[in-house]
């Protein structure tokens, strides 16, 4: 097994981008690569590309445009707002259907292309907003399929999973990267960066956890 090389999936926001940077302590070489589903806001592929760029890392935006037909919602679709809280039943009206089942089912072609067989993802199950393919269970299952899809062993990595966004801007802090995950990336559903709108569900989240950061490490 390649222990040397790594492949992130990487969409420039607040997650994917620690994972970026955890990758980078761990290993030799990291790429990273981000996928173009004619998102609502494209300014996080832009995001993508400046953080790689000025970190140098390497670099690739896959087509995806297909999932913007399949999947109409509120990422996808400028005529349908995010929902500003959690629906009483259901899933958000900000969830993909099978994104990340297919990101990392490109990713792993692509890994295995290179002979590499480490693939690191930013979901988490601590704060998952009730996204059925950010939960363990999944990752566990995907990981299974593809190894046995490509007769290839792929290790997925979560270094999110297990952890709130109070902890995972402490890794950001104890990585050296804070500043860069606060005001170079883009997390908000509104498409806004560093900062956000401060409406969104995603803006909630993000800045609650970096408040109780603060608190906890007297900063």
């Amino acid at each position: 097994m390649n222990k040397e090389k790594a492949v992130v999936i990487f969409s420039g926001g607040q997650d994917s981008t620690t994972c970026l940077f955890w990758a980078k302590k761990r290993f030799k070489e990291v790429i990273a690569i981000s996928f173009d589903y004619n998102q609502k806001h494209k300014l996080e592929l832009e995001c993508a590309k400046d953080i790689c760029k000025k970190h140098n890392i390497e670099h690739y935006i896959l087509d995806m445009a297909l999932l913007n037909q399949l999947a109409p919602n509120s990422l996808t679709r400028t005529d349908i707002e995010v929902d500003k809280e959690a629906p009483k039943e259901g899933l958000p009206n900000s969830f993909v259907d099978g994104r990340n089942m297919l990101f990392l089912t490109f990713g792993a072609i692509f890994a295995k292309q290179r002979g590499i067989n480490h693939i690191i993802t930013g979901v988490s199950q601590s704060d998952f907003s009730g996204y059925p393919d950010c939960r363990d269970v999944f990752i566990k299952s995907i990981n299974v399929t593809l190894n046995l899809a490509m007769d290839y062993q792929f290790v997925i990595h979560t270094p999110l999973m297990w952890i709130n966004k109070e902890e995972t801007w402490k890794l950001a802090y104890d990585l050296g990267v804070l500043d860069i995950i606060k005001e170079e990336t883009l997390t908000c559903y509104n498409g806004i960066k560093g900062n956000g709108c401060g409406e969104c569900p995603a803006c909630h989240l993000r800045k609650k956890g970096y408040l109780d950061f603060k608190k906890s490490n007297n900063l």
